[in-house]
């Protein structure tokens, strides 16, 4: 799927590969277990947080992209109700 904004595109990237980093760190804390010292448990609890935040940033901007420029899936009448159809891009939806 191509983005019209470059941010979004850069953002659904960061997703992808923040979203890895997490997964990696949390695959390697059930592998490996907590580390005893308590510097290194802090230190992976701020990266954890710090990641989790920052997917949560890119989550919310990719978000608010895709309601904006998407057209409904739906095709009953109660969905359609509430689209605003000035919102609609001309170029057809590419899922």
């Amino acid at each position: 799927m191509a983005d019209s904004d470059s941010t979004v595109a850069w953002h659904r990237i960061q997703l992808k590969k923040l979203r890895e980093d997490l997964r990696n760190i949390e695959i390697r804390r059930f592998r490996v277990g907590e580390a005893t010292d308590a510097r290194a448990r802090s230190e992976t609890q701020r990266v954890i947080a710090d990641l989790r935040r920052k997917i949560s940033a890119s989550e919310h901007i990719v978000g608010a992209y895709d309601r904006r420029t998407r057209r409904p899936l739906a095709t009953d009448g109660q969905s359609l109700v509430a689209v605003r159809w000035s919102n609609w891009n001309s170029a057809p939806c590419n899922r």
